[in-house]
């Protein structure tokens, strides 16, 4: 075992699979452990390289075999497939992380520190309420147009129009559906106090985190965005440039080129799609001010008001929400102030 210079492990809710080799590339080990002795067996093992797959519980699994002195590679499952040799199991795709994990030119997933896995768990918890909320509201809607009351999407209108409804003694409401309506409002007003109790946890550590504060500056970020961005950056670092961050969010072309021609396609939708959503929308409110002339950037408006006008608003808002995670991976990469262009 101690000729072990590189592991791939398997990893499940009990059962885990490690497949190991030296520096030839000879394997040496194959075991299954149980969960509670996983970290006492790589505690036992001289220092290597382990390869995981960035999955589920991986975040964790990685503090804690770091913690014990190894180095920890975490790899997309996409990227992992290409070197699965034969039918699919436990054993099979810890060989294959262990192969994929010593190529040179694989891109790995960045770790995150137990800071930004907080405000990633915070973030998720807000978007299941929202998520919750949406379809609260049109299942409002949906059980109202059974007695004939039509109501215009919103979450405001929905909040707004409910007691008016149940007060109202004029309408076709029978009793039993103004009981459910009276619990459907009170199951809402919960989910708002929920978003805004995350949404109060994001403004306190926006408050307190200089990174936040200098990536509120840039236009199309808010506090949404801002305190995500920390999050999924990972170490900025751990990229090489900007447009490598915008690839990782997914903000980047897709290409299908053969021959030496280069043919662009859509853009890859890789990445966290909820980032990539926060960014958008924030480039779509700023070209929407831009529109009411309300931005001071001579320069930006310009170059964002030719492309518009050449390629549409929607290409416009995705290129613009790559230009703003280019800026911000080199704010959060250098430490930098925005400045706003002449």
């Amino acid at each position: 075992m101690k000729t072990v210079t590189t592991i791939g492990i398997d990893l499940a809710k009990n059962s885990f699979t490690v497949y190991g080799v030296n520096a030839q590339g000879k394997p040496v080990l194959q075991r299954t452990l149980a969960r509670a002795n996983v970290i006492r067996f790589f505690a036992n093992l001289p220092e290597c390289l382990v390869g995981m797959e960035a999955c589920a519980s991986s975040e964790y699994w990685a503090r804690a075999i770091e913690s014990v002195g190894h180095t920890v590679r975490r790899i997309h499952p996409r990227y992992v497939k290409a070197y699965l040799l034969g039918a699919k199991n436990d054993v099979n795709d810890a060989a294959a992380i262990c192969e994929a994990v010593q190529r040179p030119n694989m891109r790995f997933v960045p770790h995150k520190s137990p800071e930004q896995t907080d405000l990633q768990c915070v973030h998720r918890i807000r978007q299941g309420y929202v998520r919750s909320r949406t379809a609260l509201v049109n299942q409002i809607r949906g059980l109202l147009g059974e007695y004939g009351i039509v109501m215009r999407q919103g979450v405001s209108t929905v909040r707004k129009q409910i007691p008016e409804l149940i007060a109202d003694e004029a309408n076709e409401l029978s009793p039993i559906m103004r009981r459910n309506l009276t619990s459907l409002y009170e199951t809402l007003c919960f989910l708002d106090s929920q978003i805004l109790d995350q949404e109060k946890i994001l403004k306190d550590f926006a408050r307190e985190n200089e990174a936040c504060k200098r990536l509120m500056q840039v236009p199309g970020i808010g506090l949404l965005t801002a305190t995500l961005l920390m999050s999924v950056a990972g170490v900025a670092s751990n990229f090489k440039n900007g447009r490598e961050f915008a690839a990782y969010l997914g903000l980047v072309p897709r290409q299908h080129s053969s021959g030496g021609k280069t043919k662009l396609l859509g853009i890859t939708k890789q990445g966290d799609s909820y980032a990539r959503t926060l960014l958008i929308h924030g480039a779509r409110a700023v070209l929407s001010a831009l529109i009411a002339g309300r931005t001071p950037q001579a320069r930006q408006n310009k170059w964002l008001a030719e492309l518009t006008a050449r390629r549409g608003k929607n290409r416009a808002c995705v290129a613009l929400a790559n230009k703003t995670a280019r800026i911000a991976w080199s704010m959060l990469a250098h430490g930098t102030e925005y400045k706003l262009a002449a």
